[in-house]
């Protein structure tokens, strides 16, 4: 609007509406009659988040006993824009079932552009599961894979948080905390000093070790504390990341960010409680529920042994499945071969939103991030709810 409107008073500027409605309807009169499909809203947001698209398997490594690091180019196209500590979502096709699995990016930021840019994923299977052991045993380089980025809310804001960043991980929650070293040897997170306190059981157990030290070797601004629980020979840092390992190295003013395990997660959520850290200095990615349902707070441990039927409304069809009371939701649906997308995994995101017609369920409240209207009125998250009895639910139509 080319005039701008001044303040003169509470009636005037209340009547002052008029004045707006005319100057509108002036502007629709003298429109174009043709349609204008350009919105550059629309557009960006399809440029920032594009949906799946394929992805090639470039490269291939071993970033420690037991993990794999999967490097990917886009097939056309390139990479959408991301952060360190978002993630990607992989639509994969296991046997007769259709998964989509999320995995942080472990490159930095900067990698992804240009003509040869890519992104890497880091994978550990330390024991057996579905989609770690398809990626070790199936996937090779040259492959396509579908993928999905970025998303996630689990990342360095300089708006919010301090330039002192203290990294709490464990396991392969290293991966988003490597990438952020990565952006900052590279001076894209400028007058910023990372420190990763990282808790592994042995050292063979340490992930993407030698990039570590490379790229604290690299950059001064980067140092990496591994803390080792169980391994004799281990000349560092012992036992696990508690108030007094935390102290030692936090430095001035830090900002805690954690990824890695519930169980890990519970024990540093308390130590930085006995720290007296504010909870606008603690911020934590997704914290993924535990594979054995009885560690959810909560979960009837009786509920484990029992099966139920869930039968299934999308749109106009209806199936009726089996679902373990040990299984969430959506890996029954999964199991049954029933597209329900899922991204986080963890009842963040709310891309599996589905409603509870009749039965009852427990949702975990770990990373519950339901909106206070959809419990009230019955829906759920598939990824992080349990059948407690049969079901009747709707989910949404892929």
């Amino acid at each position: 609007m080319s005039k701008s409107i001044k303040v003169k008073g509470f009636f005037k500027d209340v009547k002052g509406i008029n004045r707006i409605v005319g100057l509108r309807e002036g502007n629709r009169v003298k429109a174009s009659a043709e349609p204008d499909p350009k919105d550059f809203v629309t557009d960006m947001a399809h440029f920032l988040h594009p949906g799946y698209r394929d992805v090639k398997v470039v490269k291939i490594r071993s970033t420690s006993p037991t993990s794999l690091t999967f490097r990917f180019r886009p097939v056309e196209g390139e990479i959408p824009l991301f952060q360190s500590g978002q993630y990607v979502s992989f639509r994969l096709k296991i046997g007769e079932s259709i998964l989509t699995r999320p995995y942080s990016i472990s490159s930095a930021p900067c990698d992804a552009r240009g003509k040869d840019g890519f992104f890497e994923v880091t994978i550990r299977r330390n024991v057996s599961y579905l989609v770690p052991d398809y990626f070790f045993n199936n996937v090779k380089e040259g492959d396509i894979l579908s993928a999905d980025l970025p998303f996630g809310s689990f990342y360095w804001e300089p708006l919010r948080d301090t330039k002192n960043i203290v990294a709490l991980a464990g396991g392969a929650g290293i991966t988003p905390f490597c990438s952020m070293a990565g952006e900052i040897a590279r001076g894209k997170m400028k007058g910023c000093k990372l420190t990763i306190l990282y808790g592994s059981a042995k050292e063979s157990d340490i992930v993407l070790k030698d990039d570590l030290e490379a790229l604290e070797k690299e950059c001064p601004d980067i140092k990496v504390v591994n803390v080792i629980s169980d391994d004799p020979g281990w000349k560092g840092e012992k036992g696990f990341i508690g108030a007094d390992i935390i102290k030692k190295y936090a430095g001035d003013n830090p900002t805690f960010m954690f990824c890695g395990p519930y169980k890990m997660f519970t024990f540093v959520e308390k130590a930085l409680k006995e720290l007296g850290v504010p909870a606008r200095r603690f911020r934590h990615d997704v914290v993924n529920n535990p594979s054995d349902a009885k560690m959810i707070p909560g979960y009837p441990a009786e509920n484990q042994s029992k099966v139920f039927k869930i039968k299934v409304m999308r749109g106009l069809q209806e199936d009726v499945i089996e679902a373990k009371g040990s299984e969430s939701v959506a890996v029954a649906l999964e199991r049954s071969a029933i597209l329900i997308d899922t991204h986080c995994r963890n009842g963040e995101c709310g891309m599996c939103r589905s409603q509870l017609l009749s039965g009852d369920i427990f949702v975990s409240p770990i990373g519950d991030g339901r909106r206070m209207m959809d419990k009230e009125m019955g829906w759920f998250h598939a990824c992080s709810s349990w059948p407690l009895s049969d079901l009747t639910i709707r989910i949404p139509i892929m």
